[in-house]
């Protein structure tokens, strides 16, 4: 993935992006969430994997390979709720490369920002280590075999520090926590809409 460009607002888009999302998740009477507003918003969130250098390489190729996957889908496919129809009658839905398996690893993904934000909000200091090492290890970790946890392990010594992440970011400290914030707020409600699509259809979500 490329590096953030020196005017884009990485955080002030996925800030927005989530925010748009949320309110579909949390209005009842909205049917279900378009694809192409979720894979869009999810294209916000893959630069910031890139920031962080090394440590979640492996996390950023596999994240844009599967919003790049939904991008595609959604050409051809409407809303969340009919891609997970569509698997579960082709009997695909745990398949490697289904569209639903990919969405799965990317509501992780998107977890695993939400986690890292929550603790670098409540983290003292300029080093990312601790915050980055919780994060990974509640939402990425499970899933993942050995050698990826012992080179995720080997790669947080070579993290940005906070304040080499926010200039990456082109922000400044206190917009960029109001903006985490907004994203830890907005992303929420939109996991738990994604999770809801899998547990009702008693798919689960620990595969």
């Amino acid at each position: 993935m490329a590096a953030v460009d020196a005017h884009d607002k990485p955080l002030q888009k996925i800030s927005d992006a989530f925010k748009v999302l949320a309110s579909v998740a949390q209005d009842s009477q909205t049917p279900d969430m378009e694809l192409a507003s979720f894979s869009r918003a999810c294209t916000h969130v893959c630069p910031l994997f890139g920031c962080l250098g090394i440590a979640f390489k492996f996390a950023e190729k596999d994240f844009v390979a599967k919003v790049q996957d939904l991008a595609e889908a959604s050409n051809s496919i409407k809303t969340l709720q009919s891609m997970i129809e569509q698997d579960v009658q082709n009997n695909c839905v745990r398949t490697a490369g289904s569209h639903t398996r990919n969405l799965l690893r990317v509501k992780r993904g998107l977890d695993m920002v939400r986690l890292l934000f929550e603790y670098m909000l409540v983290t003292e200091g300029s080093s990312l280590r601790d915050p980055a090492s919780k994060a990974y290890e509640k939402a990425l970790a499970p899933y993942h075999g050995w050698a990826i946890r012992k080179a995720v392990s080997a790669g947080l010594y070579t993290l940005p520090t906070k304040e080499q992440l926010l200039v990456k970011f082109n922000e400044d400290e206190p917009t960029a926590r109001v903006l985490m914030q907004n994203y830890v707020t907005a992303c929420t409600p939109v996991l738990q809409y994604v999770d809801n699509l899998f547990t009702s259809r008693d798919l689960g979500t620990d595969w």
